[in-house]
């Protein structure tokens, strides 16, 4: 049985990460905000201290005594200034990452982003693909990060290992799918170029296991590895499926990329310049999500941590969907 602390234990992603390890036997840590929603956690036997990553001298504490920390906090957004991007992404990465260092942590387990190789692949990218240079923050941030992580891997005894999660979806998702699921109903789903662009979705509890293999897997120290469905599939594939099971007619209407990304950009551009701290409807990184293809190779993980997304997309929909409107009858 192993201590593990995660940092934003209390989101989508730490709350299935949390509920896995304890249901495995593991004591689990989490590390939340005096003001977090922890109602996602609600009823899990796991330790809560109140701190925060951009706060270094709240970090000692809960890292005493702990083998792993998970560390999933961070802003996961397409809107915002850089500082406030980096500030969290980058500086509360490495604040947690050197007091773990500090008290002896023996692995640090980051949760990265695909995001790092940019959008628009001919092929479907593995880890040894360029990282892009960007004008998104959330790229720019989460690019910064990992690469200095590595870097101080070197310096320090404590092992490091990135995951990269492709779209995460599933149960608990109040970023994506929620909204998504609920434009379908409301019938304000238009494809991009069609729906043709390839896209690279993760459910929940297929990264949670690519997850649980990057901390205790002995080969998954100093690596990065991308974990996703493993699958070749359109956003028209991937949003037909998610019509079908919610029994709803499949979208039909589609704009061009080119016209739809200058118009993101010219709400962009009215935003910044009035100033305004809500996303707009649209944004540019939105738009070459579902307007580039997207996709990428598990084949690394496969190979070293034995990795294989165990709920086929059929099912994961299936759970989805039923989570969905579930929550919807309360």
């Amino acid at each position: 049985m192993k201590t593990i602390l995660i940092t934003g234990v209390n989101g989508f992603i730490g709350s299935h990460v949390a509920e896995r390890l304890r249901k495995e036997g593991h004591k689990v840590r989490g590390l939340v905000r005096k003001t977090s929603d922890l109602s996602l956690i609600e009823g899990l036997d796991i330790q809560l201290f109140y701190g925060d990553i951009t706060a270094p001298e709240t970090l000692r504490q809960p890292l005493e005594g702990v083998d792993i920390v998970v560390h999933v906090a961070g802003l996961a957004s397409d809107w915002g200034p850089y500082e406030r991007f980096r500030r969290i992404n980058v500086q509360g990465t490495q604040n947690i990452a050197r007091a773990a260092a500090e008290v002896g942590v023996r692995r640090f387990v980051h949760i990265s982003t695909v995001a790092l190789h940019g959008f628009g692949h001919k092929q479907a990218v593995d880890e040894d693909f360029p990282m892009a240079d960007t004008i998104f923050p959330y790229n720019e941030s989460k690019k910064e990060a990992e690469k200095w992580l590595f870097e101080f891997a070197e310096q320090t005894a404590m092992e490091v290992t990135a995951v990269r999660p492709g779209n995460v979806y599933g149960p608990r998702d109040h970023t994506f799918i929620d909204k998504y699921l609920e434009a379908l109903e409301q019938g304000k789903i238009a494809y991009i170029d069609g729906g043709r662009h390839k896209t690279c979705p993760v459910y929940i509890e297929n990264l949670v296991e690519g997850i649980l293999l990057a901390c205790f897997h002995e080969r998954a120290k100093n690596e990065p590895f991308i974990i996703t469905d493993g699958l070749d599939i359109t956003w028209k594939q991937f949003t037909d499926a998610l019509a079908d099971a919610m029994g709803l007619k499949r979208p039909k209407l589609s704009v061009p990329y080119g016209l739809v990304y200058a118009l993101a950009w010219l709400m962009e551009m009215f935003y910044k310049l009035f100033l305004i701290q809500t996303p707009p409807l649209l944004t540019r990184y939105r738009i070459m999500n579902g307007g580039r293809d997207y996709y990428f190779s598990i084949e690394k993980a496969r190979r070293i941590l034995g990795y294989e997304p165990r709920i086929p997309l059929e099912e994961a929909v299936k759970r989805t969907v039923q989570w969905y409107k579930q929550r919807n009858e309360k």
